[in-house]
């Protein structure tokens, strides 16, 4: 079984990282969810979820502080870690190595440990210092995956956006999905 680690900034796009777990659940991969503060902010703002019921659809759950948590360690066995969305604050924090909580913890982990780590920033526009983040990140082998739309699938709603992202998202983690039509 895959072990993943979801974590959950307080960037706007909450329901990118809710939708990722309902997804990954249904695909039987183990799921080690991370909220941080100002993510249950997002989820009261942007989504008529509960803080709980986005922790059960995980298989565990952290405090985005609890450093001393089984995954703040590199003995802790797992194949990739997503951060959905990522705020530049986060991203500031991993591409500068400050690990200060439980996500940029983890994410420092996955870079040091050679593990897929999956960025999917939030913000518009970006400006050189975004950019010069993402791309020290990019260079370590992080991938950097913006939601970005496309309008080829011709999407009827905003769950058709959604599951695209996602559908890319499962795509770096070779995990096989049909959550969007691909190009012909």
């Amino acid at each position: 079984m895959k072990r993943l680690i979801v974590a959950v900034s307080g960037a706007s796009g909450a329901i990118y990282g809710i939708r990722l777990l309902e997804t990954l659940s249904k695909e039987k991969v183990e799921t080690h969810l991370i909220l941080s503060k100002w993510a249950h902010a997002t989820i009261k703002t942007e989504t008529d979820y509960t803080v709980e019921e986005i922790k059960k659809k995980a298989n565990y759950s952290y405090d985005g502080e609890d450093l001393a948590s089984s995954i703040s360690s590199g003995s802790f066995l797992f194949q990739g870690m997503v951060i959905i969305p990522c705020s530049m604050k986060t991203l500031a924090a991993v591409a500068c190595g400050y690990s200060d909580n439980l996500i940029t913890r983890a994410a420092d982990i996955s870079i040091k440990e050679g593990r897929k780590l999956i960025l999917v920033p939030r913000e518009t526009p970006l400006n050189a210092i975004h950019l010069e983040n993402m791309l020290k990140l990019s260079r370590l082998g992080v991938v950097i995956l913006p939601p970005m739309p496309a309008f080829y699938i011709k999407p009827s709603d905003i769950d058709d956006l959604i599951n695209h992202t996602i559908g890319k998202i499962l795509d770096h983690l070779n995990i096989d999905n049909n959550l969007y039509q691909r190009w012909k």
